[in-house]
């Protein structure tokens, strides 16, 4: 597996992946993090269109997964309640995350790329998006508090690894 710029050309791949995340998040017990619709297809063409969005390609070239590598400062993280961010130095974004299946290794791919290409990386996930969490805690991210969405008021668990060579890399 690689990690590679999307283009134009992956859009239907991507809402693919998207629209299979969606059902395993309701299946999973999280149906309401990104509900029947998100992200609409508007804001997978603007990730392309401005080189934000990475998708995990296969041996053979399939889209397997894809998450938005976006630099900060992100609107929805100035505020942090119920704790803090560990520092204010610049960071980087990984958002809407997502796999075409489940346990291929194809989340982990993805979350060490964004490791070493990162600095200071900065994510939130649902409350009731336990597998997220889980990947996200594998990876060296700590728990820092709550956000709120500036499109919704939700609420969404803030993580940051700081220093993502201080984690253990798992063998391939």
């Amino acid at each position: 597996m690689r990690i590679r710029l999307a283009a134009s050309e992956d859009l239907d791949d991507a809402i693919e992946v998207y629209k299979s995340a969606r059902a395993f998040m309701r299946e999973a017990g999280n149906p309401n993090q990104w509900g029947d619709s998100f992200p609409p297809c508007e804001l997978v063409e603007q990730d392309i269109a401005t080189g934000a969005l990475r998708v995990c390609v296969g041996e053979n070239g399939d889209v397997l997964g894809c998450f938005a590598f976006l630099p900060g400062p992100e609107p929805d993280y100035a505020r942090i309640y119920e704790g803090s961010w560990p520092n204010d130095e610049p960071y980087d974004v990984v958002h809407r995350f997502a796999v075409l299946r489940q346990g291929q290794g194809v989340g982990g791919t993805m979350l060490d790329w964004a490791l070493e290409h990162g600095r200071n990386l900065r994510a939130d996930t649902h409350r009731d998006n336990k597998p997220m969490q889980g990947l996200l805690a594998s990876r060296g991210f700590s728990y820092c508090g709550v956000i709120k969405l500036g499109r919704n008021g939700d609420e969404r668990l803030a993580y940051a690894c700081c220093d993502p060579k201080a984690r253990e890399v798992p063998e391939r």
